[in-house]
């Protein structure tokens, strides 16, 4: 095994740093000063942009996103399974037991803990939203979008709503949030990981590339990198957060009566901005770590209701038997090429999509995942990340999803006529989980206490995300302070909830959406070099003795 990396050239390195890139007086102490502005001052300019003419922007960002999945839809699929058997390779290899920091390195936080924060911040409110909501559209045959809405199902002869039906529309949801996104994490948290704790560099994205362009990450071509990380975690969170108030307003519209207009759903973003600045103060060890915890806690109080609320029975048989379609073809389904218009025009809406959606989330995601891994090793880390949160997402989509199949399967005027469909053509997606879970307790006290529990899930799981990407930008400007100044956790704190409020007054939610998703593909490029280069990385330090050790930067300049 090598041996430990030597502490002073960490302390030199880390002293070239303070004295050279960071500001040392002042307002701007302990951040990067050009890198704050720029990445402030782009985001006002998107804000205002897509604020004051939000059909034009639209207009943009929509063909910039269409140009990008008709060309480079290929590109997204084939790279995301290569970051799969990268995955495969470092847990079979024996660069499996290097550690993520000095050898005698331990966790830092419990197996628990650490499950916990890293499922929260890496899903969030996505599968309460989509939970009920995406496997009904692929149950649906009406086609009402214009291309078929479960090809898959259409291949193997399943067109009609019934069973088979069904269980492909688990499997294609298991296939868009399982293995395939979950890699592209992985392959980011552990490059960012491996390099900040073994190899002593920042943890920022420009570390990464450090086995190409060595001190020059400390550079424009650094900068811009780590700027881009910025705006993916702004926009990325931004954009969750005005998708998700809606759901949230449409729960408390049923518990307490409320309007789910606009008024309530600004209220709760200035709600969610403050309880998540308040909990990215306190640190990954207090109130992230504390608010994670508590969303598993009540995931699984919600999980048990329908569980044992629902047809038990059914929804185990239908878990297990889409789980073992997935499994046995999510391979082939990752290099599915479809020749035909219809079905060709489902996967750039839905799986490319998806796959964008990963990449432009994963340096937030993937830095986050670094930051609370430190000591683990690199197999303990890709299995953990890899199968964990995927199979929990499984249980819950199945268990979920699985539930609204079963009622629209069963509905009393017919398969299809439970009225969740209806929603789900309508795009009415917030009302989807809300309807379904009528059909288990109905609209008395019980119906009232799943429903409150749903929209704290909602809550929390959304804070989660939102206190963890205010904490990782920060550690990015700060040049991998994992103690970033808190003035500057309030400062983006706020800067997300006020686009998210911009954006939903101007109507350019959508347009925020596709921007992110085509920030994907340079985004994509940069995890590319990353996988390569800590994967030459990896190489050097086996066939040396000691750790290969970036040389400390002599000439760093400040810009």
């Amino acid at each position: 095994m090598p041996s430990t990396r030597p502490q002073s050239v960490e302390s030199t390195q880390h002293s070239i740093f303070k004295a050279e890139l960071l500001s040392q007086h002042g307002l701007f102490k302990q951040m990067h000063k050009g890198m704050t502005l720029t990445a402030s001052l782009l985001v006002l300019a998107f804000v205002l942009f897509t604020g004051i003419n939000p059909e034009l922007a639209g207009t943009l960002f929509g063909a910039a996103r269409s140009w990008i999945e008709s060309t480079f839809g290929w590109y997204y699929l084939v790279t995301v399974v290569l970051l799969i058997a990268v995955c495969c390779y470092i847990v079979l290899s024996r660069h499996g037991s290097i550690r993520l920091g000095d050898d005698h390195s331990r966790p830092e936080f419990s197996n628990f803990a650490w499950l916990s924060m890293l499922f929260s911040a890496g899903i969030g409110i996505g599968i309460l939203f989509f939970g009920v909501a995406e496997p009904i559209f692929y149950l649906d045959n009406s086609g009402v979008f214009g291309y078929p809405n479960n090809p898959y199902a259409d291949m193997a002869g399943a067109t009609a709503i019934g069973h088979d039906r069904a269980v492909d529309a688990l499997r294609v949801t298991y296939f868009h949030w399982g293995f395939h996104g979950w890699a592209v994490y992985v392959m980011v948290g552990l490059s960012l990981a491996y390099f900040a704790f073994r190899k002593k560099l920042p943890l920022a994205l420009r570390s990464t590339l450090y086995p190409f362009i060595g001190d020059r990450i400390y550079g424009p071509i650094g900068h811009a990198v780590d700027i881009l990380g910025v705006l993916g975690c702004v926009f990325g969170v931004a954009t969750s957060l005005g998708l998700g108030v809606s759901q949230m307003a449409v729960g408390l519209e049923r518990l307490i009566g409320v309007d789910s207009g606009l008024t309530t759903q600004l209220v709760l973003i200035a709600v969610i901005s403050i309880i998540s600045i308040l909990s990215a103060l306190s640190g990954v060890g207090r109130g992230i770590k504390i608010i994670s915890e508590w969303n598993i806690i009540i995931s699984i109080l919600v999980i048990a209701f329908f569980i044992f609320g629902g047809p038990t029975a059914w929804l185990l048989s239908v878990f297990g038997e889409s789980l073992a379609d997935y499994l046995a073809n999510f391979i082939q389904m990752g290099l599915w090429f479809p020749q035909e218009q219809g079905p060709a025009d489902w996967q750039k809406g839905w799986t490319v999509f998806y796959w964008g959606w990963w990449l432009a989330w994963a340096p937030f995601v993937g830095l986050f995942i670094a930051r609370i891994s430190r000591g683990r090793t690199l197999r303990e880390f890709v299995i953990g990340v890899l199968l964990v949160p995927t199979m929990l997402i499984f249980i819950w989509l199945g268990i979920f999803g699985g539930t609204a199949l079963y009622q629209e399967l069963h509905a009393s005027g017919g398969p299809g006529t439970a009225g969740i469909i209806e929603l789900v053509r309508q795009w009415n997606l917030p009302s989807a989980l809300f309807a379904s879970s009528d059909g288990i307790a109905g609209d008395g006290t019980l119906g009232w206490l799943l429903s409150a529990m749903m929209v704290f899930l909602l809550l929390s799981w959304f804070v989660t995300s939102s206190d963890s990407s205010t904490l990782v930008l920060t550690t990015i400007l700060s040049l991998g302070n994992e103690d970033p100044p808190k003035r500057f956790r309030i400062f983006w704190g706020l800067i997300i909830g006020l686009v998210a409020a911009a954006l939903l007054v101007a109507g350019g939610l959508g347009a925020l959406q596709t921007a992110n998703i085509a920030a994907a593909l340079p985004l994509s490029l940069v995890i590319l070099l990353m996988t390569a280069g800590v994967l030459k990385s990896l190489f050097q330090e086996a066939r040396s003795d000691e750790p290969a050790c970036p040389k400390p930067a002599q000439l760093l300049q400040n810009d």
